[in-house]
């Protein structure tokens, strides 16, 4: 063989093997309900894993060539672990198998503690067994935002400019989306303290945005259509008084309305002008507000003190009790309840390690409306915050976060009669010129879900952290509709049926 036939050969295995990779998806049943498995762990080697989604699927990308060896090792707290080879994968669907946990199995390292002496060492464990120093974390961020308008009227009682009527408004509003969803998806590395409010770099690998421009108000629209009444019907010099109940306000005319300024001026330019602003800005600052958010969403746990979730600083306020023992990731773990004795929100259920008495996962919702405010028509009701915390041990033989999943819900409401009035004080005769009264009956249901998967910790100094420069000027690829290809190749948590559905109108198949 000529030599430069063999250099042929050498690159093209090396390309290959630089390039093998391959994905493997399949979903977690339950061997006796054939419900999903749900937040289990699905790890390859110490450094590439994932967590199957709520509905129990999951994918992983190898990037190397499959060798006989190779096997995805599967846990989950309750279930056998489970070993699947991927030289000839082909199992679309895996069953798990239920493990029930002996007491005296856990009792041999372990004396039998009562429930007041488990918190104890829980709370003295806080400080010791997590880890808050410097690291950089490689994570998979996702953020999805619905909007679920079920109320939104507006009864014109009286109008003294024709053009504003019943059927203008009832136009307008029609324009208005009743249900509206967007997400945003983030891998990247985050660096920093993992302590609270410490400050933080990020990297930002790949992001995208799957949100449907069509369903955004177009304010443009509304602008000009308003703006073309009452150039015909208000005078330049008149003012708007506003008044909804008792409250009002004044509001002087605009005058680029008679074309007196720029319309782009964003000094003072109205609604559009401020939107378009707030767009720019949105922009600009991308990198910043979700490296905060990210940061901020991997500290709101029960460690902190200050948290909502006060479930271990504040025991006594909370009823406990064991209610099992159960098996996960080579650990024994006491499977404890909480709930509420009085005022307090949330109940739920707790992990905790027999040996060192961490807290290895959470799962929570409150019981009752987090916060509740109705005042003269305007209400706001947090209805719902439910989720799951996992955290697993790190090189330091800490532990640091795996995965949190939490879905908010918050209602907004306004019933309150509205009344528009122009008046002039330069004309001679009553100053009121024109009125229009009516009703305005608005109630929209938000809802938060977010996750966070944290693929693997590794500790880093404090001049490491310091010397990584950040690479501000960071925007996400916008989507029209879920596309499987975006994230070939990369370790993701499996999108849910939502998202995989997500398809902008006029998006065609």
């Amino acid at each position: 063989m000529r030599i430069n036939q063999i250099i042929i050969v050498i690159a093209l295995f090396v390309s290959t093997q630089c390039y093998a990779q391959e994905t493997f998806t399949s979903k977690l049943i339950d061997s006796k309900t054939e419900q999903p498995v749900v937040f289990a762990t699905i790890q390859f080697n110490s450094k590439s894993g994932v967590i199957s989604n709520d509905n129990g699927e999951f994918n992983i990308t190898i990037k190397r060539a499959i060798k006989e060896t190779d096997s995805l090792v599967i846990s989950c707290l309750g279930y056998e672990e489970k070993r699947i080879g991927l030289l000839n994968f082909n199992a679309p669907t895996i069953y798990l198998t239920s493990k029930t946990v002996d007491l005296s199995e856990v009792l041999v390292t372990n004396k039998n503690y009562t429930i007041d002496e488990i918190l104890d060492k829980i709370k003295d464990g806080l400080t010791v067994n997590y880890d808050f120093s410097y690291s950089k974390r490689k994570l998979f961020f996702r953020a999805s935002h619905y909007i679920d308008m079920q109320k939104r009227d507006v009864d014109i009682e009286n109008s003294t400019i024709p053009e504003i009527n019943q059927f203008f408004i009832d136009s307008l509003i029609a324009t208005i989306p009743k249900k509206v969803d967007n997400h945003t998806e983030i891998l990247g590395e985050l660096y920093g303290e993992i302590a609270a409010e410490k400050q933080q770099k990020i990297d930002i690998l790949k992001s995208c945005r799957l949100f449907d421009e069509s369903m955004e108000v177009d304010l443009s629209n509304y602008e000009k259509r308003f703006n073309d009444i009452f150039k015909k019907h208000i005078k330049r010099d008149s003012y708007f008084k506003i008044k909804s109940g008792w409250f009002s306000t004044k509001q002087d005319i605009d005058p680029s309305i008679f074309g007196e300024e720029q319309e782009n001026d964003f000094t003072d330019g109205g609604i559009l002008d401020e939107q378009k602003k707030q767009d720019s800005i949105r922009k600009i600052g991308f990198l910043h507000y979700r490296k905060l958010m990210i940061h901020q969403f991997e500290n709101n746990n029960f460690i902190d003190e200050d948290n909502d979730l006060n479930f271990i600083h504040k025991s006594r306020r909370y009823e406990f009790e064991i209610a099992d023992y159960a098996y996960i990731n080579d650990m024994f773990v006491y499977v404890i309840t909480f709930k509420p004795k009085r005022s307090e929100d949330y109940a739920g259920t707790m992990y905790v390690n027999t040996e060192d008495f961490a807290v290895v996962r959470v799962d929570y919702k409150n019981i009752k409306p987090l916060s509740k405010f109705s005042l003269l028509g305007i209400s706001k009701k947090e209805y719902l915050k439910e989720g799951t915390i996992i955290f697993q041990k790190n090189d330091n033989e800490k532990y640091t976060l795996k995965y949190k999943d939490e879905t908010s819900g918050v209602i907004f409401g306004v019933k309150r009669p509205l009344k528009i009035v122009e008046k002039n004080k330069n004309v001679s005769g009553r100053r009121k010129q024109n009125e229009v009264k009516g009703d305005v009956h608005f109630i929209a249901r938000n809802i938060d879900k977010t996750e966070l998967i944290v693929f693997e910790t590794e500790s880093i100094s404090e001049s490491d952290f310091k010397n990584f420069k950040e690479k501000s000027l960071v925007t996400p690829v916008d989507l029209a509709k879920y596309d499987p290809e975006f994230w070939k190749g990369y370790n993701i948590i499996e999108p849910n049926k939502a998202l995989k559905e997500f398809k902008a109108i006029g998006i065609e198949e």
